[in-house]
């Protein structure tokens, strides 16, 4: 973890194809933007692979956090590396598809983190299935993606900050009820 309560914690990191944890420059500039943001927020950490967003959100003050994570045995990592940092309680890893947990029930969250296996066109459907409940009024979102790739997101999603590390492009979005303005993004 970069800040917070879990700060130089080191997690074990299972060795998985596809596995790219967000790098800890993008991540600490990440949360610097998300300050006032993280305390008691609600999370949710899509494509959560080794939970390094939902874990450091956790570690600044979160309320809770569901991860998502496809993979059976990067989910059972996360599980165990939640119960390490003893944020067991907080922290919700659900072992199975994005897609298809959203197309359950939806729970709103303040704070979602999406970042998606590259190349297989999955950004895209899930910040539109994002929209069907799942995000608070003034919800922040991060996306991730490959650079060069501008998914289509929802009209109710400004665009706050981006940020570029190598073949990743990172877009911190805040989003706005509908029928109501913009945000106001002024620092």
């Amino acid at each position: 973890m970069i800040g917070g309560d879990y700060r130089r914690r080191l997690l074990p990191v299972l060795d998985s194809p596809g596995l790219r944890p967000t790098p800890d420059r993008v991540r600490e500039t990440l949360f610097n933007w998300l300050a006032a943001a993280t305390p008691g927020a609600r999370v949710l950490d899509l494509f959560a692979g080794t939970g390094a967003l939902g874990l450091e959100a956790l570690s600044r003050g979160a309320r809770e956090a569901t991860f998502v994570e496809r993979d059976p045995r990067v989910a059972r990592q996360l599980e165990e590396n939640l119960a390490t940092l003893k944020a067991d309680e907080r922290g919700r890893v659900i072992a199975g598809d994005a897609l298809t947990f959203l197309a359950e029930g939806p729970r709103p969250c303040s704070l979602a983190f999406l970042d998606p296996p590259f190349r297989q066109g999955l950004a895209e459907p899930c910040c539109a299935a994002l929209e069907a409940g799942w995000l608070t009024g003034d919800a922040w979102i991060y996306v991730e993606t490959e650079a060069g790739l501008e998914p289509r997101v929802p009209a109710t999603w400004q665009l706050h900050r981006e940020v570029r590390a190598g073949d990743s492009h990172g877009r911190l979005y805040r989003r706005a009820a509908a029928g109501s303005s913009p945000p106001d993004d002024a620092c």
